[in-house]
C-alpha cells in the first residue's frame, strides 16, 4: 500500500497547480488572435501599469528569473508589443517599453477579465479569501 504522505488527495500542491492550469486556460481562446501566451498576458499587465521597468524589475513583480523573462520579451519585441532599450548610465540595465502595438492590446482585451472571472464559481467573498490566501502562501 502506498504511503499516505503520496497520495495525491492529500497533496496541497495539487489542487494548487491543477486550478492555475484550469483558471489560466479560461484566457486562451481569448489570446489566439493576437498570438500571445498567458505569462506574456501578465507582462502586458504590469506594463500598462507602469511602463518602462527594467528586466529585474518586471521579473520581481511577476515571480520569474531573467532565464524565463528574456526569451519571452523576445518574442513579444519580435511581434512588436514591446521594445528593449539599454539604459544610457549603465549598458547592463535593460528597460522594456510598451510600442503603440502593445498598447493596444489592453484594447482588444478589455472585457477579458470580466468574462474569465464569470466562469470560475466562486463568490466575491470566496474569490477574496482565495486571493488572500494564495498571496499568504507566496509569502
Amino acid at each position: 500500500m502506498a504511503d499516505p504522505r503520496f497520495k495525491l488527495e492529500n497533496q496541497l500542491c495539487f489542487p494548487l497547480y491543477a486550478a492555475a492550469r484550469k483558471v489560466t486556460g479560461l484566457y486562451t481562446p481569448y489570446f489566439h488572435d493576437l498570438g500571445i501566451t498567458y505569462t506574456q498576458y501578465v507582462v502586458f499587465m504590469v506594463l500598462w501599469e507602469q511602463d518602462g521597468l527594467t528586466i529585474g524589475e518586471l521579473g520581481s513583480k511577476l515571480r520569474l528569473d531573467s532565464g524565463t523573462l528574456t526569451p519571452l520579451l523576445k518574442k513579444m519585441e519580435e511581434k512588436g508589443y514591446v521594445t528593449r532599450k539599454r539604459s544610457t548610465e549603465d549598458e547592463r540595465i535593460v528597460r522594456i517599453y510598451l510600442t503603440d502595438n502593445g498598447r493596444s492590446v489592453q484594447d482588444a482585451l478589455l472585457d477579458v477579465p470580466e468574462k474569465v472571472s464569470c466562469c470560475i464559481d466562486l463568490t466575491p467573498e470566496e474569490a477574496a479569501t482565495l486571493y488572500g490566501l494564495l498571496y499568504k502562501i507566496l509569502g
